[in-house]
């Protein structure tokens, strides 16, 4: 008699569609975590660190920055770091109610149905993580303005199939590489980059999801229909980019608010890093002949081409 702790291995075939599902399930089996015993929550914040690296900075590279005394600098990059995690929180709950819709009316016994849930209890993890981290970080809560807030309302309402997923990739393919450097950095404090280093290790599985169902999606789509979904993916990727600096972290970090927008907005620095660091979004948005002529031109205000 076989014993009831052995797994079996005369299993039904897997649909075709759940290979990468059940790679992701195995995948985060054997490598999760969980924010509230990993990251130190309990040491005080040590202002000696910066937030996030400071060459990510909004400011970096223009006179204003020059001007900024080091402790200055360290305690903008601070808010922005906060600012990043709290726009990152707003658009993982948009994506949570998409994944859900997607999924509710479809097998429950299917690998894509359970990976799916895992992807959103990662997210709910994540989401609690940011908000603490945040917190630790001596910030306020940072939303996008209200009129963003009311756009992701409609977004998250009317989005389905390849550009939710799309949307979901655009937003977990920008914060991945600038975390990817602000984990590695020494000059930021410990808990960010624990913070950073779990969030990059587990989006990197929604990444290959969400790359994998657009493609899927998209697989029958004719051109109308592409060059729709291609338009909503580049605004909704607009709006998300340009919402995680929020304004107030300016004069919440003591600067000029004014003057600081006036040299952010004018930062070739900041556009290079930004543009550089979606290269690979963008080809594969290429490949996926999502960058119409009508997205690029949102891309390109928002500097990530």
């Amino acid at each position: 008699m076989a014993s009831s702790t052995v797994r079996p291995h005369a299993q039904e075939d897997p649909a075709p569609d759940d290979g990468v599902a059940r790679r992701l399930l195995e995948s985060s089996a054997m490598l999760a975590y969980d924010p509230a015993v990993e990251v130190d929550w309990d040491t005080p914040l040590d202002k000696d660190f910066h937030g996030a690296s400071p060459e990510w900075s909004t400011l970096y590279g223009t006179a204003y920055w020059s001007e900024l005394t080091d402790a200055q600098r360290k305690e903008l990059t601070r808010q922005e770091a906060a600012s990043v995690a709290s726009t990152g929180i707003w658009f993982e709950m948009i994506l949570q109610q998409m994944v859900l819709r997607d999924i509710y009316a479809k097998d429950p016994t299917g690998a894509e149905f359970q990976w799916a849930l895992t992807e959103i209890a990662e997210e709910c993890r994540h989401s609690i993580m940011f908000a603490r981290g945040a917190q630790k970080l001596g910030a306020p809560p940072y939303r996008p303005s209200r009129p963003v807030l009311e756009l992701g309302r409609v977004f998250k309402t009317l989005a389905f199939g390849e550009a939710a997923y799309a949307a979901i990739l655009v937003a977990e393919e920008v914060l991945d590489v600038m975390q990817r450097d602000w984990m590695r950095d020494e000059r930021v404090v410990p808990f960010v980059r624990t913070i950073n280093n779990i969030h990059v290790v587990e989006e990197s599985r929604h990444m290959k999801f969400a790359r994998d169902e657009t493609r899927k999606r998209l697989a029958r789509a004719g051109w109308v229909r592409r060059q729709i979904n291609a338009f909503v993916v580049a605004v909704a990727s607009y709006f998300i980019v340009t919402s995680m600096v929020n304004r107030k972290v300016y004069a919440n970090a003591g600067l000029d608010e004014t003057r600081a927008l006036a040299e952010a907005g004018a930062n070739q620095h900041h556009k290079s890093m930004m543009r550089s660091s979606c290269s690979g979004l963008m080809d594969f948005l290429a490949s996926a002949r999502l960058l119409t002529k009508p997205a690029l031109a949102f891309y390109k205000r928002a500097n990530l081409i």
